[in-house]
């Protein structure tokens, strides 16, 4: 990047889900090298040459790179950028590497009792800063975060993170999607618009016999023909989307007057923009665009600060 401007980019389907498999980061870290060459090799600017690479989300995990303790909530750049860490991984490139840390809710203590207090996410604070930074998001507004776990992330009147709370349900939704005896009853594509009846027909089913059972009534169906694979999967999508909402609108974290902006799969993001509506809650689907632009902006306002800081000591030594 040169500012705010993307002049390269390369793409790699891989990620700490294949480390968990492997045991090992041995491919994290050969998959890098790979993406470093590329963007490298496609900069033709003798001009404008990189002179670090930045990073965050699960890199900074125990599957990722290298482990970085979370920061404390609330939390905003100058605490991501105290947090953050240069390494040298000479085997990955011959740049300095900045690593961003995530942000922690609660105390570092978890306890059955505390469980309630206690959240964790690498990654979706990169992004939440930098849209609210763009002024994308405002201020006091809740980011739901749609990926393999799905996260309510709240920011303050600073437009800080001041907390989170996070499921497992994207990762659920795939197994069972594709692990369970339910793969034969739903599609297997993720479709790029969810059927809305069938949805709400999901939610009304987990509100009235709970997740597990409004599961099985999609292999019902697909036993009696009721709908088609994909009529199900809305169905289906539509049971864990009222289980996630009914536990945020219980324990007080999303009310009707919270400003809310959804990021990750469109399908999925239009999905709980439509279950919001239904209890007056405003919510914007934010765009592919926004989401690369914020979690974009967001590093690089991390490296500028802890690039700062970096010539601030040298100066003191």
């Amino acid at each position: 990047m040169r500012g705010s401007a993307i002049l390269t980019r390369a793409r790699k389907p891989f990620g700490v889900g294949d480390t968990a498999r492997d045991g090992s980061n041995i491919r994290i870290r050969k998959t890098l090298r790979e993406s470093i060459e590329d963007v490298l090799n496609q900069t033709n600017d003798a001009y404008c040459q990189p002179v670090c690479v930045v990073a965050a989300g699960m890199i900074s995990s125990p599957q990722g790179l290298v482990e970085l303790p979370h920061v404390s909530a609330p939390a905003g750049i100058r605490e991501l950028a105290a947090g953050a860490r240069w390494f040298e991984f000479p085997e990955i490139t011959d740049l300095p590497i900045l690593i961003v840390p995530g942000v922690r809710t609660g105390p570092i203590a978890v306890t059955p009792s505390a469980l309630a207090e206690c959240d964790v996410m690498r990654g979706e604070e990169t992004l939440c800063l930098g849209l609210s930074a763009l002024g994308v998001i405002s201020p006091e507004s809740m980011v739901l975060n749609l990926g393999s776990h799905w996260n309510a992330i709240r920011l303050n009147a600073e437009g800080r993170i001041q907390s989170s709370i996070t499921s497992l349900s994207g990762e659920l939704i795939r197994a069972a999607q594709a692990q369970t005896v339910l793969a034969s009853s739903v599609s297997s594509d993720w479709p790029e618009e969810f059927d809305h009846e069938w949805l709400a027909a999901g939610m009304t089913q987990q509100r009235r016999s709970g997740l597990s059972r409004a599961l099985f009534c999609v292999r019902l169906m697909a036993l009696a023909n009721e709908g088609t694979a994909a009529d199900r999967f809305s169905f289906f999508v539509g049971a864990f989307i009222a289980d996630d909402l009914d536990a945020l609108m219980t324990q007080g974290i999303l009310t009707a007057n919270t400003q809310v902006a959804i990021s990750g799969n469109q399908a999925t993001a239009r999905a709980w923009q439509a279950a919001l509506a239904r209890l007056s809650v405003r919510a914007v689907v934010l765009t592919a665009e926004d989401i690369e632009k914020g979690f974009l902006a967001g590093l690089g306002l991390v490296l500028r600060q802890a690039i700062s800081a970096r010539s601030i000591e040298a100066r003191a030594i």
